[in-house]
């Protein structure tokens, strides 16, 4: 059973049958007929496809935002900008996917060589509830255009928007069966992974579930993107715009209340403007609108989970405990639902909880540092290497730091780091590996084949 519960009010929303085995086995089948009709369709068709997705996020995008909300609390507005990303990312692979898949010549002194592309078939997609559109979409637009077929194992809490996406495709007019979700909790993937019709797997989510994705997938030698964790470091220089620089930077530290991979996570902040941006941060972090996520003007909503939001506080106060002061917030709520306040610790070094580990929720680290080559020293220190950014008026020295000393895989200067279907996006180090979007996203499930034909030319 799995069971969807609304996080700002505690009560169960709606419970699902899981699928069986003998029912995954035929979905599974299902899904390959579909795919090797699907695989032979043009450019033409799967845009069509796509695009008649997109005008239906668009057109149900209150409908669609109102469930991310009941789901996983996700205040409305950001839903309804979520829905709408989603058509942005359909729309980018109707228009691009040709291009992107196109043959590419090979000089090899033949009468014809080239590299193709053709899709690789079933990829099973296991995927988080923090973003539960945007992260499937981003898979799914990419792996449609491609030819390939889609399995989706989403996050069992949010199992009624994994089921809206399946009827979005369906409306669409996309083969029965072709997008499919799999009702399935996390002890059945590795099941999936091994029906031979399952050729490749990408996942989102947590170290330990991409781990035992890879060694599943790794041991039947299948291809795998994995997007894992993150703890952002935002480096904040002495000639940085402290106060756009604050702005930016709280912005980023509650998206999505705080529970995004690519939130800034650390701020690593230079000795001598160190004071000014703590007091900037906490004056941006205190606007903050907590409350009701069904409110228009609410701009944090409720964790996930009660769970989450008690991990979250077990970690601010071990934080505390090894030496950290607390700038705001850090008060869990008595009241229902799973709330958590704004909250800066500053003091952090990168040994402490707070240093060291993801914080998954509106809590801000603040390390300081005493120089810029020390601010790189500590915010390479960490197992991750999702995102980073760095603050700075000169751009040539931001773009120098962003480009050569950052170590992660997407890096911006004086802004917070954003996904978009045009830039690749994607990790190193504890936070994965493949990339994502753009044309490299498209271009992780084919196979890149190389045809060779005629004798060498004389």
């Amino acid at each position: 059973m799995l069971t969807s519960t609304n996080p700002a009010t505690g009560e169960t929303i709606a419970q699902y049958d899981a699928h069986t085995d003998a029912q995954v086995r035929a979905l599974i089948d299902e899904a390959h007929d579909r795919q090797q009709e699907w695989r032979r369709t043009s450019f033409a068709h799967r845009a069509e496809i796509l695009r008649a997705a997109a005008e239906q996020l668009e057109h149900r995008s209150d409908e669609l935002a109102a469930l991310m909300t009941a789901e996983m609390g996700k205040p409305v507005s950001d839903g309804r900008g979520e829905a709408e990303k989603c058509a942005w990312v359909c729309r980018h692979y109707a228009d691009h996917a040709e291009e992107f898949l196109a043959d590419v010549p090979l000089d090899a002194d033949r009468a014809t060589s080239y590299l193709h592309h053709e899709p690789l078939g079933l990829v099973l997609a296991v995927m988080p509830w923090n973003f539960p559109f945007w992260q499937v979409f981003r898979f799914a637009a990419p792996a449609l255009m491609a030819g390939n077929g889609a399995l989706l194992k989403h996050a069992s809490n949010v199992t009624g928007c994994a089921l809206a996406i399946e009827d979005v495709f369906a409306r669409a007019g996309a083969p029965s069966g072709l997008f499919r979700t799999l009702k399935i909790g996390s002890d059945a993937v590795e099941a999936v992974l091994e029906n031979d019709l399952v050729r490749a797997a990408t996942l989102t989510g947590s170290v330990p579930a991409g781990s035992a994705v890879a060694a599943t997938a790794g041991r039947l030698l299948k291809k795998t993107v994995l997007e894992l964790g993150g703890s952002d470091p935002y480096v904040v220089l002495a000639d940085a715009d402290i106060e756009a620089a604050a702005e930016t930077c709280a912005t980023s530290r509650l998206m999505n209340s705080g529970q995004s991979c690519i939130a800034a996570k650390r701020f690593v902040v230079v000795d001598e403007v160190h004071d000014r941006f703590v007091e900037a941060l906490v004056a941006e972090m205190e606007q903050a609108v907590a409350g009701d996520p069904t409110d228009e003007s609410t701009t944090i909503g409720p964790m996930a989970q009660e769970s989450l939001r008690d991990d979250l506080h077990d970690q601010v106060e071990r934080s505390i405990g090894e030496g950290a002061t607390l700038m705001l917030g850090g008060q869990k709520p008595t009241g229902p639902g799973a709330y958590y306040p704004p909250t800066v610790l500053t003091g952090i070094t990168p040994d402490m909880v707070a240093g060291a580990e993801e914080l998954f929720g509106p809590v801000a680290a603040v390390l300081r540092a005493e120089d810029e080559a020390d601010a790189i020293r500590i915010a390479n220190e960490t197992r991750f290497g999702l995102g980073a950014a760095v603050f700075t008026r000169d751009l040539d020295r931001g773009e120098r730091i962003a480009a050569y000393e950052l170590d992660a895989g997407c890096c911006f200067v004086n802004d917070f780091v954003a996904s978009d279907p045009r830039l690749p996006f994607g990790g190193v180090k504890d936070s994965g590996y493949g990339r994502e979007l753009s044309h490299l996203g498209i271009r992780e499930f084919v196979n890149q084949k190389t045809v060779v034909v005629g004798p060498r030319l004389s």
